[in-house]
């Protein structure tokens, strides 16, 4: 029986810009060497697997080369792709669990808003190599759960940023994240925002990710203190490039952001 898949650009709302998920909704239950060699076969920077269960669905995520506790990007294409496919009601809350808790996702005025765990960077010792494998002084240097954090000096530093991929792959965790404050905070378009960012995360397969939701759990906490402010929209300074809407909430996170379906499709040998 052919397995549907379907890939959806997330945090944009035009083809081909964004992140890039395949969202793959079993229509049986799979083991995980199958999730694995079809997440490497998609070659996307992650596969989500969503599975039903009463009170929601399952959902884990999967880079072409290993599973990863937290994806932004794809549970917001997965979210995308259940309301458009109508296996929940638009006023419905999607109900996701998954390796970080219970994740939840909502319609909003053309949006869709999801609930995750705020993982604020928590200052640390600069790792000897960092400056000169990113190429540009640290302003900042923090940890977060699953990343480390750095702040430049300006939005211009971190669009010129051309890392040794290979110095960063060794420092630990999944990567890096790097930010700054928007050169005119509020003032750009299509979308106006206040901070920008790029992530590399050569350790688990992905040279540089296009648009991090998950990234922005920690950058939301970061800018909310640094600009006193709490909703904020955040720009991924990527070539593909895509907005996050973020608030901090005490613990957790509320992440905004578009979809948009490019492909669908199904697996022949599943």
């Amino acid at each position: 029986m052919p397995q549907p898949m379907t890939i959806v650009d997330a945090f944009t709302e035009k083809p081909y810009r964004g992140n890039a998920a395949a969202v793959c909704v079993l229509n049986r239950p799979r083991e995980d060497g199958w999730m694995q060699a079809v997440a490497r076969e998609m070659n996307l920077s992650e596969t989500a697997f969503l599975g039903t269960r009463a009170d929601g669905w399952t959902l884990r995520w999967f880079t072409p080369q290993a599973e990863v506790d937290l994806c932004g990007h794809a549970t917001l294409a997965s979210a995308h792709v259940l309301y458009e496919e109508g296996r929940l009601s638009p006023e419905a809350e999607a109900r996701f669990h998954t390796k970080s808790g219970l994740l939840t996702a909502r319609r909003r005025t053309g949006w869709l808003e999801m609930d995750f765990p705020a993982t604020p960077a928590l200052a640390c010792e600069e790792p000897r190599t960092l400056a000169s494998a990113l190429g540009v002084k640290p302003l900042f240097v923090g940890q977060t759960l699953f990343d480390y954090f750095v702040e430049v000096e300006s939005e211009t530093a971190v669009r010129e940023l051309r890392p040794n991929i290979a110095g960063l792959a060794g420092f630990g965790g999944r990567g890096i994240i790097v930010t700054a404050r928007a050169a005119t905070p509020g003032a750009q378009g299509p979308e106006p925002y206040d901070f920008v960012s790029r992530c590399f995360f050569p350790a688990v397969g992905i040279t540089e990710d296009p648009v991090t939701g998950s990234a922005h759990c920690a950058l939301g906490p970061y800018w909310a203190e640094k600009l006193s402010k709490q909703d904020l929209m955040g720009y991924q300074a990527s070539v593909r490039g895509g907005f996050v809407r973020v608030r901090p909430q005490g613990d957790r996170c509320i992440l905004g952001g578009r979809a948009v379906t490019v492909l669908r499709g199904e697996l022949q040998d599943a």
